[in-house]
């Protein structure tokens, strides 16, 4: 049988308008949507383009083009070597390859009738619940939104100078347990005089309190920070897991960035061998990136899987939100139903 691959470009509005810091703002979340077809057996994947990390739709379609009739003589028999003949024939582009690797998996898991986490020999067990993503707004808005949708865990982003009137004004609003991403928001200084505030406004962890490159800055926070902090811009590849130890508690591994599902699977391995926490975070991926993250869930200590719930479309269904809780309805593959 003959690897056949599909794609479409999606763009998928968000329910509100989705800021970070640095003023970076967007109202849809374009995305490559790619099938891989195997006879009968079909499998999905998905990749969102980023624009602060230079990989376009665009870009992501004109290499499966150029590639298209390789790609397609491969004898497809299990993802791990699927993964590493698109990992060298691919080497500039991580997304596309992380889009083709989560539907190898899902093409894989449709052939061996199972889940992924139940291939990986995990139990869906002690899973942990998602957080629900609040982006940088005025105060009332950002207040308006959190109260749109209870949930009793809050990721909020900051990297502004209201950051603690900001938590403050949320705290007002909630018992629930808050976390924080700056986004490599701020500097040594303002990241040693926020973070003990913000441990007495609830706060779990920090995500990525400066700049992706300041090993020096992370150092000492590490050695003086009263909150865990997990690294998000400076663990993008297998290789910085290594450097984030010493410098960071806990590292938040994003499919899209480190280029799929089979290199994450040897990253959280060694995260557990540096005794480091692992959390694996959304990219705002539609229900089809999305499930690929909740596969893993027996694996992660924490999870932002919010990608469904703040876009305001969809182009699949199988995974089930309740007030954090995340299931899979499939059997097989991701475990989702094309829409």
């Amino acid at each position: 049988m003959a690897l056949k691959i599909h794609y479409k470009q999606i763009n998928l509005p968000f329910q509100y308008p989705f800021s970070i810091s640095g003023g970076r703002t967007k109202t849809n979340q374009p995305a490559l949507l790619v099938a891989l077809q195997l006879g009968n057996w079909i499998g999905y994947g998905e990749a969102p383009s980023i624009i602060y990390y230079n990989i376009s739709v665009e870009q992501m379609i004109a290499d499966i083009e150029k590639h298209k009739s390789v790609i397609e003589k491969f004898a497809f028999t299990d993802p791990e070597r699927w993964w590493h003949f698109l990992h060298h024939l691919l080497p500039d582009n991580p997304f596309l390859v992380c889009a083709l690797d989560i539907a190898g998996w899902d093409l894989f898991g449709q052939m061996e009738k199972k889940l992924l986490y139940e291939l990986w020999n995990t139990e869906w067990k002690n899973t942990p619940a998602t957080d629900y993503t609040i982006g940088i707004d005025s105060i009332d808005k950002m207040v308006e939104k959190m109260n749109a949708k209870p949930w009793p865990i809050y990721k909020i982003k900051l990297g502004t100078i209201e950051d603690i009137a900001i938590m403050k004004a949320l705290r007002k609003h909630t018992t629930a347990t808050f976390r924080v991403d700056a986004n490599a928001g701020w500097t040594v200084e303002e990241a040693l005089e926020k973070i003990p505030q913000l441990k007495e406004l609830g706060v779990e962890f920090i995500e990525q309190p400066l700049a992706k490159n300041d090993w020096d800055g992370m150092k000492i926070l590490f050695e003086k920070s009263s909150l865990p902090l997990y690294a998000d811009e400076s663990c993008v590849f297998e290789s910085d897991v290594d450097k984030c130890f010493n410098h960071f508690h806990g590292i938040n591994i994003k499919l899209t960035k480190c280029s799929g599902i089979t290199p994450a699977l040897r990253m959280i391995k060694k995260a557990r061998a540096l005794n480091m926490k692992v959390m694996m975070g959304s990219m705002n991926e539609s229900t089809v990136g999305s499930a690929a993250i909740a596969n893993f869930l027996p694996q992660l200590d924490e999870v932002d899987v919010d990608g469904p719930l703040l876009l305001s479309e969809d182009v699949a269904k199988g995974l089930n939100f309740n007030n954090g809780a995340v299931t899979i309805q499939g059997n097989k593959g991701l475990g989702i139903e094309m829409i």
